[in-house]
């Protein structure tokens, strides 16, 4: 059994990464996206949270999420996003009874103050172009990026203007 121990803070702020089960492309094309929408949907009706950013890569995706400031449980959210999602697809089902979907697991980091929100935030959306799936974060079409261009945060053209992948990777 794996000897981690995960951050819970209430209010807190999240960058998650979760993968599909052997790296499998179940997001590969636009209804398994719109699939996974509705189960984030699906889970914010029940158990609020904000999502702040995302990217969906064929196989993984990173997310942005702001607690309720009385709660810190994002593994009961994530729990049930990956459920609301692996019941609306096809999937082979393993010897325990659980679909092949999702990696058991996912990778998580509190975000410690306003610089680490912002290179996480660039991590995420520059994913896209360091996989070789895009030429700029922009031409992504299942990515947050847009709307932070639209809020002033990013050029339209950010990732397209030399940007150095090590400059952006999170410590």
């Amino acid at each position: 059994m794996s000897n981690y121990r995960r951050l819970y803070i209430p209010g807190g702020t999240y960058f998650f990464t979760v993968v599909a089960y052997r790296r499998q492309t179940v997001f590969a094309d636009e209804q398994r996206v719109n699939l996974l929408r509705q189960a984030f949907r699906e889970v914010q009706s029940k158990r609020p949270f904000d999502l702040l950013a995302a990217v969906v890569l064929p196989d993984h995706l990173h997310c942005i999420w702001r607690l309720p400031l009385d709660d810190a449980d994002f593994s009961s959210r994530w729990q049930m996003v990956k459920t609301a999602f692996s019941r609306r697809i096809p999937a082979n089902v393993k010897m325990d009874g659980a679909k092949t979907v999702w990696q058991p697991r996912f990778y998580e980091h509190c975000l410690r103050d306003e610089n680490d929100f912002h290179r996480h935030l660039d991590y995420l959306h520059y994913n896209p172009v360091k996989h070789g799936l895009a030429s700029s974060a922009a031409d992504w079409p299942h990515s947050s990026f847009k709307r932070f261009v639209n809020m002033g945060w990013y050029a339209s053209n950010w990732s397209a203007i030399g940007a150095d992948p090590d400059d952006i990777e999170p410590e």
